[in-house]
């Protein structure tokens, strides 16, 4: 099962008050019209990969909704709404929903007491990762584990190391068998069987890339980390992510991506 094969993509594009948006920095000065440019570059590049891109508008009452990844999940099979950790963005499950509806058949939801979030799950060629954490709890992944079983996903719960705001804030995937990781994700012990590729200490926030077809999409501010990868003989392009940083955000939270049965 190839994992990168995408020809759709949701987006949203982000309101004003994405300057307001959650970051572990208060007083980290987020430009909204710098955030705009780095969306724009980044829905350019998912376009010029092949995919055809839904842009949704911009939800002034959610200043995190740019962040389309953690509200749900989306496979070929169907779709799984979610249930964000920080309580603010809850809101966000009910605005997707109905978009969810009109492009998949199958559409689940994990309910009550399941909070998960979307930087929580990494997709594997052999399971999808569920790394509790923060925004994801034990009861979280245990009722997405149960809702991608219903899509015939196998899925695995692990750890997220103290201190990471997501799972997927520390890995990607590169190909198959590759990762792209911090050392503390290296050392966990989770990629066991994978080769896994540490970046470079001042740029742990490079460990979220993003593989989309042959591409893998890099943060412009992590050279050190882009040279690594191409080294391996991936195709890289780098794109500006300094604002998206500020909300403590990468490269996999701005979209939702799968591959549409024609």
């Amino acid at each position: 099962m190839c994992i990168f094969d995408f020809n759709r993509a949701i987006v949203r594009e982000p309101g004003c008050s994405v300057v307001s948006g959650i970051r572990t920095d208060p007083n980290a000065l987020v430009d909204y019209e710098g955030i705009l440019s780095e969306h724009r570059a980044y829905v350019a590049a998912l376009r010029a990969a092949g995919l055809s891109v839904e842009l949704l508008p911009p939800l002034e009452q959610y200043p995190d909704s740019i962040f389309v990844e953690d509200p749900a999940l989306v496979f070929p099979e169907g779709a799984i709404l979610l249930r964000p950790g920080a309580r603010s963005r809850l809101g966000e499950c009910t605005e997707i929903r109905d978009v969810l509806k009109r492009r998949f058949q199958h559409v689940l939801e994990l309910e009550g007491d399941e909070f998960a979030d979307g930087g929580d799950v990494l997709v594997t060629p052999k399971n999808v990762l569920i790394g509790t954490s923060r925004r994801t709890t034990r009861v979280g992944a245990n009722g997405l584990v149960a809702k991608l079983h219903r899509l015939g996903r196998k899925s695995r719960i692990v750890e997220t190391p103290e201190g990471i705001l997501h799972f997927k804030t520390a890995v990607s995937l590169l190909d198959e068998n590759v990762v792209l990781a911090t050392a503390r994700i290296a050392d966990s012990g989770v990629f066991a069987g994978f080769r896994i590729l540490v970046v470079p200490p001042d740029e742990a926030a490079a460990a979220n890339a993003l593989r989309i077809n042959d591409t893998v999409l890099v943060g412009a501010c992590f050279p050190r980390t882009a040279d690594l990868v191409a080294r391996e003989g991936f195709q890289v392009e780098t794109l500006p992510v300094t604002e998206t940083g500020k909300l403590d955000a990468g490269l996999s939270c701005m979209s939702l991506r799968w591959r549409a049965q024609s």
